[in-house]
């Protein structure tokens, strides 16, 4: 399990985040959901420590951050992580070396089920080819942990259906996964937990399944119970021109 516990991010004066704490247990899939700015990707670079925290602990099955953590958790970003010269077969020889969590095998079948070209540059890859290729290269280690930014964004409607079917497939079976996104229906009835963000702070945090049982609500009906106060808000802030043509809809604040 992945333990975030009252983390802190401050930059200068702003502060990004406010005591966040939250799980990833191993063999669920748990989406991370906030409007823009709310911290979601420094998170992410938090648990890989790739940024320093203000103040907080993160633990990796009880322990504390080591060179080792980049043997049990992947990190998969919303752009290319590889030089744009590299094909991608170069990338995956990249991969191979860095990481004795590399398994070549896993890496082949996905490049047939993504059907990409191992001859193809990054530079010359659509941004949904490129969304495969990250996907690639992180689900194709030997990891406990897989951590996802936006992994359907801006793309094409078949792309992000490909890339659903990863989550109901083989090569998460058993993970921790933690997807941060903003594609709601995508993960709808893909993930087993949600951690609802606003101004640094975690909201709301429940499992998916017992939401629709206890309360029958899907996870937007839940958005719209916590984030609706946030959206009155902001409209009763707007000039009394924008009140009286509709102000904002929720689509815009999610």
């Amino acid at each position: 399990m992945i333990e975030i516990k009252n983390v802190h991010k401050n930059y200068g004066r702003k502060q990004v985040l406010n005591g966040v704490s939250f799980t990833i247990p191993k063999g669920e899939i748990t989406s991370l959901i906030g409007i823009n700015g709310s911290g979601k990707t420094t998170i992410l670079n938090h648990i890989m420590n790739l940024l320093p925290m203000t103040s907080g602990e993160i633990l990796v099955d009880g322990e504390k951050h080591s060179p080792a953590l980049y043997e049990k958790v992947a990190f998969i970003p919303d752009a290319a992580i590889m030089l744009p010269e590299m094909k991608i077969e170069e990338a995956m020889n990249f991969m191979a070396t860095f990481y004795d969590s590399w398994n070549q095998e896993r890496a082949d079948e996905m490049l047939v089920f993504f059907r990409l070209n191992k001859e193809d540059k990054i530079s010359a890859l659509s941004k949904g080819n490129v969304a495969k290729v990250n996907l690639l290269l992180g689900l194709a280690l030997d990891v406990d942990y897989v951590l996802m930014d936006e992994p359907f964004s801006g793309i094409d409607i078949f792309t992000r259906e490909q890339i659903a079917e990863v989550f109901t497939s083989y090569l998460v079976e058993g993970k921790g996964v933690l997807i941060t996104t903003h594609e709601i229906k995508e993960i709808e009835f893909i993930v087993d937990r949600v951690v609802l963000l606003d101004d640094g702070i975690v909201l709301r945090e429940f499992n998916v399944e017992d939401v629709r049982a206890s309360e029958g609500k899907s996870i937007i009906d839940i958005m719209r119970d916590v984030y609706q106060p946030y959206s009155d808000d902001l409209i009763e802030r707007q000039p009394s021109r924008l009140r009286k043509s509709g102000g904002l809809n929720n689509e815009e604040i999610y």
